[in-house]
């Protein structure tokens, strides 16, 4: 599994202002207490927290390069949080636990919100509810496209998205056709992890305007190693290229994501360019229906995609990295 990096705020950032545990950090959900009001700290910036694959036991793990943590320290995902504010408008957190490996006690707490908090509001504590946090999780994990994206067909023809149909024969760029498995929709806010990505025709040699989520990875062949990834073959998320002109993330409203599942991970066309399908791991298992998870939960070819995934930090320097990919794909 690639490692997940997620904006989360330390819970000495995200403090009770008014309540039972007043002037307290966020906590664990055994420490919480209902009604409470939280702010988040004045200036408070989120940092990059990343997780590598879970184990046999439901836990996480710190990876080398998350900026905060101990690396290799187990982590587990706690609970759901539901905050509200003064105009009623509620806001999600998923809470995540970071333990000492040698005695277990809680090292640190982290909240990862899906949608933005601003310091110096008040967030009353209205819903914690562990169930619901898998399941939240796996949205944010899941890739998914967007109502009207052209799939290529292997036969050559374009059909959107959300007219494929179990059994149709979808072309893949290293299996040939393959079989659509499962296709399912979610409609979510689009807002923080779930705003959409919009990548304008062109912008990476695709043929129409691709609509992705921000984790969606797109697959981009270098004819020369030009950004000295060690191979040619490179992974990019969507999140990772926006620039404010031709890709852009614009929050508000809902959106229907849509995910397409094949016997393996597979790499699909859409809107002519290379695009990865649903990979089902530990995290987003649960986006599947039950029958669904546990056949691809005992199917044991899983293997990963080819190429070097790009971080944030393979693309720092690059200014725009939409412009650039667009560039070294066609050299």
């Amino acid at each position: 599994m690639p490692v997940r990096h997620l904006p989360v705020y330390r819970a000495d950032q995200f403090r009770v202002v008014h309540g039972v545990n007043e002037g307290e950090p966020l906590a664990d959900a055994r420490d919480l207490v209902m009604e409470d009001i939280y702010q988040l700290a004045e200036a408070s910036a989120p940092v990059r927290l990343g997780l590598g694959a879970e184990d046999e036991s439901g836990a996480f793990h710190i990876a080398g390069e998350s900026a905060v943590g101990v690396a290799g320290a187990p982590v587990y995902l706690d609970s759901l949080l539901t905050f509200m504010d003064a105009s009623g408008e509620t806001h999600e957190v998923l809470l995540f636990v970071e333990v000492d490996a040698a005695d277990g006690t809680v090292h640190e707490v982290y909240a990862y919100p899906l949608a933005p908090l601003a310091p110096k509001v008040g967030y009353n504590l209205i819903t914690i509810d562990p169930g619901k946090a898998r399941a939240r999780l796996a949205a944010t994990a899941s890739v998914a496209f967007t109502r009207g994206t052209h799939i290529t067909m292997a036969d050559g023809r374009q059909v959107k998205i959300e007219d494929l149909r179990l059994g149709d024969r979808v072309l893949t760029r290293d299996s040939g056709p393959q079989e659509v498995r499962w296709t399912g929709t979610q409609t979510l806010r689009a807002s923080g992890p779930f705003a959409p990505i919009t990548i304008e025709a062109g912008a990476l040699n695709n043929t129409g305007t691709l609509v992705v989520s921000p984790n969606h990875r797109l697959f981009i062949y270098q004819r020369i190693d030009a950004l000295k990834a060690g191979r040619k073959e490179i992974l990019v998320k969507a999140g990772l290229l926006v620039n404010g002109t031709t890709v852009t993330q614009e929050p508000g409203g809902f959106v229907d994501y849509l995910q397409v599942l094949f016997d393996k991970h597979e790499i699909i066309y859409a809107e002519g360019i290379a695009a990865e399908s649903l990979f089902v791991d530990p995290t987003t298992q649960p986006v599947l229906p039950g029958d669904v998870a546990q056949r691809m939960h005992n199917s044991a070819d899983t293997p990963t995609l080819p190429g070097h995934e790009l971080h944030p930090r393979d693309l720092a320097s690059r200014g725009n990295a939409a412009a650039l990919l667009k560039r070294i794909s066609a050299l």
